[in-house]
């Protein structure tokens, strides 16, 4: 079975500064690492592979020091890897992301399953994954809690859907998105980050796409824009009141309507 997981490098630090005129994220420059929730998605391909055969590849879209994740996955046992890095694609929204990064699939081949993780830390919008499967034409489930069956063409998961537990079976090729702690992600080798260390990680750009209308990419081809973005301001502020329960509960409800909060 070809599997391909689709990844993300995003900030290591809250301290991170905004572009003022564009709203998005400075990503150059500061500490990065692997979106969380693809850990989970790396796993769950391996786990995959371990009992069907295949490879396992790995996907991303940034600026070139993406390379970094790609090497990660690599020393956990990925097979293939490419990055999606052009000044075309900066600024996207999810619209878009999705859009280029269905464009970076059919550049990997064809694979019979993609998994996503979740959601990424930096955006949280849980999008990408689901638009991704719309664009390459292909049937997806989100938020996959559980590997339930392995099939010939299909393959059967459970869903958490909040309030309630929900089974599919759906047949290659197909993406799935998968939650936190489907598995638990295995470390790096240092084994395999000797053996990887002259591995190929493949490059693509605008160019290398079929289609190479810059319109559909990076903040032309953004259907939402963003009015406002900031970093939380850091607050420490603190009160300390002393006093019986009946006392605290009055000073507390004076607060709340002081705050108008009530």
């Amino acid at each position: 079975m070809d599997i391909l997981v689709c990844i993300k490098q995003v900030p290591g630090t809250s301290k991170v500064e905004v572009d003022p005129v564009t709203g998005v994220l400075k990503r150059d420059g500061i500490d990065s690492k692997m979106n969380p929730y693809d850990l989970f998605a790396l796993e769950t391909a391996f786990k995959i592979k371990e009992k069907k055969g295949g490879t396992v590849k790995v996907l991303t879209m940034g600026p070139p020091q993406a390379t970094e994740i790609i090497k990660e996955a690599y020393m956990m046992g990925a097979d293939d890897g490419g990055v999606l890095s052009d000044r075309k694609f900066a600024g996207a929204d999810v619209l878009a992301t999705s859009y280029t990064i269905s464009q970076g699939v059919r550049m990997m081949g064809k694979p019979d399953l993609i998994i996503c993780g979740k959601q990424t830390t930096d955006g949280d919008t849980a999008q990408v994954g689901p638009e991704m499967a719309e664009y390459l034409g292909i049937p997806h489930v989100a938020n996959v809690m559980e590997i339930k069956e392995l099939k010939n063409d299909s393959i059967v998961v459970e869903m958490d859907m909040a309030e309630t537990v929900e089974v599919q079976e759906i047949k290659y090729p197909c993406l799935i998105t998968v939650d936190k702690d489907i598995f638990t992600p295995r470390l790096p080798s240092y084994k395999k980050k000797i053996a990887s260390k002259d591995k190929e990680i493949k490059m693509f750009s605008l160019k290398d796409f079929k289609d190479k209308d810059e319109n559909n990419y990076g903040l032309n081809g953004s259907a939402t824009q963003v009015e406002k973005i900031f970093p939380p301001e850091v607050n420490t502020d603190k009160e300390v009141w002393k006093g019986t329960s009946e006392e605290l509960a009055d000073k507390v409800v004076n607060k709340l309507k002081e705050l108008k909060f009530v």
